[in-house]
This record gives structure tokens, sequence and C-alpha cells, in this order.
């Protein structure tokens, strides 16, 4: 089986996160300069099967998208143009940000290791990734 990849995107910094050849679990991956982003997803590509590709999609309270999708959207484009054959999914990511920053106090992070923006995009991008998994596997039952 191959597996999923996610990506927190922002401006500055992308969190990467991935599942398990099986699909059961979200694992952090890395933190990459969003500038970086095509060069690490050719390389990974080339090492990893993976089939599908979830994005963090920043939606407002009324379920609206919200102003980041701007940066988003044009990455969206390019990644289906380059990578048809990798299944693109998007995934609310609001609170993402919230709650990678509480379980890293939850796992007993110390304040400097909190203050890393790096680590909590790619805790951010893993949530989204479990998230994702649990809903297909609801679904599914």
């Amino acid at each position: 089986m191959a597996r999923i990849l996610c990506i927190d995107y922002g401006r500055k910094r992308i969190g990467v996160a991935v599942t398990d050849p099986g699909q059961i679990i979200a694992n952090r991956l890395t933190t990459v300069p969003a500038h970086t982003i095509w060069d690490f997803l050719k390389d990974y590509f080339a090492k990893e099967k993976v089939e599908t590709l979830v994005v963090g999609y920043p939606r407002q309270m009324n379920n609206e998208a919200s102003e980041a999708v701007r940066y988003i959207n044009p990455f969206l484009k390019k990644f289906q143009q380059i990578y048809p054959e990798i299944k693109l999914e998007l995934h609310d990511e609001r609170f993402t940000s919230k709650m990678a920053f509480q379980t890293m106090i939850d796992g007993g992070l110390k304040k400097k290791q909190r203050q890393d923006k790096a680590m909590v995009d790619a805790v951010s991008a893993t949530i989204i990734l479990q998230h994702y998994l649990e809903l297909q596997r609801n679904l599914k039952q």
C-alpha cells in the first residue's frame, strides 16, 4: 500500500507528515522552507510511493475559505499539473496550530522547544493527517 503525505502549507514554512505504508497512523516527517517544496516533493516521490497528498485548507468560522488560500491555491493548481496521478485532498485545518501547541505541552516539551515554529508546523501537519485518516475510517464503516 502507498503512503499518504500531508502538508500544512505556510508562506514561510511547510509542515510535512506522512502515514506508514499501511496508512494506519500519521507521523511527523519534517518542515521545509516554502521555496523548496517542489524539490522536496520530487525527491520524496522518487523514494516513496505516495497515493494521496492531503493539504490543510484554512477556513474561517463561517466555513468560507480564509485569506491564506490565495497562497495555497496556486500550489494546488501546480501540484495537479505536475502530479496528476496523485490524488489531492483538502482537509480543514482550523485550530490545528493551537492543537499542535497544546499537544507539545501535553507531551512535556520545554518552552524553548514549543517556540520552534517549524516543530509546530510539522505537528500541525500530523494532526491534519490523523484527522483525515480518522474521517476516512469512519466513512468506510
